[in-house]
């Protein structure tokens, strides 16, 4: 074998020239083969973030790929958390790997080995910084022996390292003493240049931590910018880099939010209880109040405290704007603890200022999306998302993606699942390992759209990753949705185990700072229970969750938990959802409402329409069921050939979202003459529970549960319980073949 780009013997060459031998040239491995050998190798799921580092860092070289994978897990950068491994920190390589490929940098001509030292300081470095420094000709030389490569980026010409490996390499071989003298060559050239954008002070902060050419000043501004990226790993080293310097509250406040971001709000807490109130002007405290109020509400779920410092800090504001700051903050809370009125009300009066501060939009903003979407009024959300982006760049990076979260549930509400992901897939750029919890939060995101799609296997793989990634329970706050939702995807995969447990872990965790998402976890429940084959019992869970949100406002969660009550076969639920229809906006309500007047009527046909109506929508899951409904109802009606096409089209669904397993497709797919009530009982038979833990579960009495059961047994002609529960696990066994 011969690798790319070595000199090749003509006695090597003359065998394939001369036909002696043939010639087969190996491609690098596409990312998916590298992923899946990685995978193979660690024996679980790879993080998508980290598989797209590592693929950016091995070029699909099986060899680099290996050398990585073991470097990493020797320096405990490549760790495994809930199941799922993830790349923390700079790209490792084996002392093996490094000997292979320091052979080439021995070659080396002492002026290339320069500039490539320079780069691995810095990369990506302005080309016309790097010729400064180093020679030109040189620099033109590493980019014909393919070492760099020159891009333009952002209006500049930047050199890159061709293999970013080759770059790790070099850094191995730099001594302390090069290595300081170096970044202060790069330091002096850069302070003369514009630092008007964040990348640029950045850079220049991150080269002057090892040298003392750098003042408070520099490194704040710089962990502000790494902060405003989500890269709060970066930002956490530069905000403690300018406290050492004697930064003061700011820096402090900079560093605070990095470590609650990071899952450390105790020390958080710490930091910013260390300052007197009373000796800050007010535009300090109002960022100190802020910074601190949002660790204690969300980060330590410690309501009443945050309650305490927010009106201690208004008492003390008098400036109006920066008093909005503090109404737009107040909104979110109201919003969080299900008071969406209030929170909508506040937040509408701070926007109705054209002159507010950027940070009192970003909360007011946050606070108006959520109520907006949830009360089912996702049309007036547009105006209100248009003015938050408008401020995007001045606003707290990870923050950006939990205020999304309302513009999302407005479009997956509403019946736009294409406008969902779009608004999502425009901030889904990540470059480093340190953005690892915006990656994690934008992907939440799109599980959300995934789940509403029906996609649920994809959503069930995305949602765990992101939870893996923000494992911390002082991120309790910002994964609690995804929980929720991952709960729905595991029941609709039939996955009642990994169901249970993740409504559980959100039932433990709830609180008065998580009361927005009380109903949805509701719904979650009846999800579970449809699974668990408890259908009547999921019904009632389902109103139990739609009466909660209409309680509480949540028009929109009323409308999705009573479709989900049609969905399990609820014939009562037709009247409230054309009342629903005429009060809420968008495409989607008015095919829930005509989707429960077909369940009502038992009307085949027009299950089968509005099955295509959601299909058409995107929305895949409600197809299915749907499609599974129209079947059920066909066969009632004697209609074979109906039948036929009806699940057929339940069926394809079902496959194409990953192995969907409803009630509704059961029942399809399921022959047992049985009602609804004596399906329930008989599938918790087979699951194993005596007849008063079946009366327990579905909460009638031991003689309704027997009555049930000895009609169960003469319809399918059986005598005792083994028998019942066998019959009926073969036929779910049959089921789960069909599928």
């Amino acid at each position: 074998t011969v690798r790319s780009g070595e000199a090749v013997p003509d006695a090597v060459t003359s065998l394939w020239k001369d036909g002696h031998l043939l010639r087969l040239d190996l491609s690098p491995f596409t990312k998916q083969q590298s992923i899946g050998l990685v995978e193979d190798v660690l024996g679980g799921k790879l993080e998508g973030l980290s598989a797209d580092l590592m693929w950016e860092a091995s070029g699909g070289n099986a060899l680099f790929l290996h050398h990585l994978v073991e470097a990493a897990l020797e320096a405990k950068t490549l760790r495994q958390v809930r199941g799922i491994w993830q790349l923390r920190g700079r790209t490792a390589i084996t002392s093996e790997l490094a000997s292979l490929l320091e052979s080439r940098v021995e070659q080396l001509p002492e002026d290339i080995l320069h500039a490539l030292k320079l780069l691995t300081l810095c990369e990506p470095l302005d080309l016309d910084v790097l010729s400064e420094i180093a020679d030109e000709t040189a620099i033109e030389e590493a980019e014909a022996r393919d070492l760099v490569k020159i891009v333009p980026e952002h209006g500049q010409l930047n050199v890159r390292f061709t293999h970013p490996l080759f770059g790790e390499v070099i850094r191995r071989r730099l001594g302390l003493a090069s290595s300081r003298r170096l970044r202060g060559q790069l330091v002096k050239v850069l302070r003369t240049r514009p630092l008007d954008a964040a990348s640029d002070r950045i850079r220049l902060a991150e080269l002057a931590l090892d040298t003392d050419q750098a003042d408070a000043g520099l490194f704040a501004s710089a962990a502000e910018d790494a902060t405003l990226l989500a890269d709060h790993p970066l930002g956490e080293r530069l905000a403690r880099a300018a406290m050492k310097r004697g930064g003061g509250m700011e820096s402090a406040e900079v560093l605070a939010r990095a470590l609650l971001w990071q899952g450390h709000p105790q020390e958080a807490e710490r930091i910013l209880g260390s300052f007197d109130p009373d000796a800050l002007n007010q535009g300090q405290l109002v960022r100190w109040g802020v910074s601190r109020i949002a660790n204690l509400f969300w980060s330590m779920g410690d309501s009443e405290r945050a309650d305490e410092v927010l009106a201690a800090v208004r008492a003390r504001v008098t400036y109006p704007a920066l008093a909005l700051v503090l109404d737009g903050i107040a909104s979110v809370f109201s919003v969080f603890e299900g008071r969406l009125d209030d929170g909508r009300t506040g937040a509408e009066a701070v926007l109705a200022h054209d002159d507010a501060l950027p940070f009192a939009v970003e909360w007011a903003a946050f606070a108006a999306m959520h109520a907006l979407a949830l009360a089912g009024r996702g049309d007036e959300v547009a105006p209100v998302a248009a003015r938050f982006h408008a401020h995007e760049e001045h606003l707290d990076g990870l923050l950006r993606f939990t205020a999304m979260r309302g513009e999302v549930l407005a479009h997956t509400f509403g019946g736009d699942l294409v406008q969902a992901r779009a608004c999502v897939e425009k901030s889904l750029e990540f470059f480093s390992a340190g953005q690892y919890l915006a990656w994690a939060m934008a992907n939440m995101l799109i599980g959300t759209t995934e789940l509403a799609s029906g996609h649920c296997q994809d959503a069930a793989g995305r949602l765990e990753q992101s939870l893996a990634a923000t494992a911390s329970d002082a991120a309790v706050a910002w994964s609690y949705p995804a929980r929720i939702e991952l709960g729905q995807a595991y029941a609709a995969l039939g996955r009642t185990e990994d169901a249970a447990r993740m409504v559980d872990e959100a039932k433990q965790r709830a609180g008065r700072h998580l009361t927005v998402f009380a109903p949805q976890l509701v719904l979650a429940d009846a999800w579970l229970n449809g699974a668990e084959g408890t259908v009547q019992r999921a019904v009632e869970v389902a109103h139990e969750a739609a009466d909660s949100a209409a309680r509480a406002g949540q028009y929109a969660l009323e409308a999705e938990a009573l479709h989900t009550a049609a969905r399990f076969g609820d014939r009562t639920v037709a009247d409230r959802l054309a009342e629903l229809g005429a009060q809420l906006n968008g495409t989607l309500i008015g095919v829930h409402a005509r989707h429960a007047a077909a369940v009502s009527a038992g009307d085949g046909a027009a299950l089968d329409a509005v099955a295509s109506e959601y299909e058409r929508l995107g929305y895949l899951w409600s197809a299915a069921d749907a499609y599974a409904q129209a079947a059920s109802a066909h066969e009632r009606c004697g209609d074979r050939k109906a039948v036929t096409e009806s699940s057929g089209a339940a069926n394809r669904l079902s496959a194409d979202c990953g192995g969907l397993m409803t009630p509704a497709l059961r029942s399809a797919a399921q022959p047992l003459p049985l009602t609804a009530r004596e399906r329930e009982i008989a599938n918790l038979v087979a699951a194993g529970l005596s007849n008063k833990e079946i009366a327990e579960r579905i909460f009638v009495s031991v003689r309704t549960v027997e009555g049930h059961l000895y009609r169960a047994c003469l319809k399918l002609d059986v005598t005792d319980r083994e028998a019942l529960a066998a019959i009926t696990r073969s036929s779910k066994m049959r089921d789960a073949r069909h599928r």
